[in-house]
């Protein structure tokens, strides 16, 4: 069974940064992601990462602002956000999948992964 517990989230001001954490357990990982949700918008994936090859891959809107990373002896995946804007605030799920599939591709698609986190909240203020 698959685990997934995230912490870091909080409020700051804009230009400002914050590290998601997320403690996984679980065994045969291929994929840890993050995802965000605004009020009224559908979930979007804005990082993951291909275990086995350590392949990243990120949206558009969060390149060179955000870095998703693991620490395999900790079973933590992190999501550093620097650079924070207004348009940034959401809540914020890591994502495990268990398959290849889509995942060897380090895919942003929600299907990709079956398993999710409960959330963290991220609030960016102008």
């Amino acid at each position: 069974q698959v685990q997934l517990v995230e912490s870091g989230g909080g409020s700051v001001q804009a230009g400002g940064s914050l590290r998601l954490s997320c403690a996984f357990s679980g065994d045969t990982l291929r994929c840890l992601g993050w995802f965000r949700q605004a009020p009224g918008k559908e979930r979007e994936g804005i990082a993951t990462i291909y275990i086995p090859k350590d392949i990243t891959s990120y949206t558009d809107s969060v390149k060179g602002r955000f870095t998703i990373s693991r620490d395999s002896a900790k079973n933590t995946t992190y999501l550093q956000m620097n650079s924070l804007k207004p348009e940034d605030t959401a809540m914020y799920y890591c994502a495990a999948a268990r398959s290849d599939g889509l995942c060897r591709f380090a895919s942003l698609q929600v299907g990709t992964f079956g398993h999710w986190g409960q959330g963290t909240q991220v609030t960016v203020s102008s």
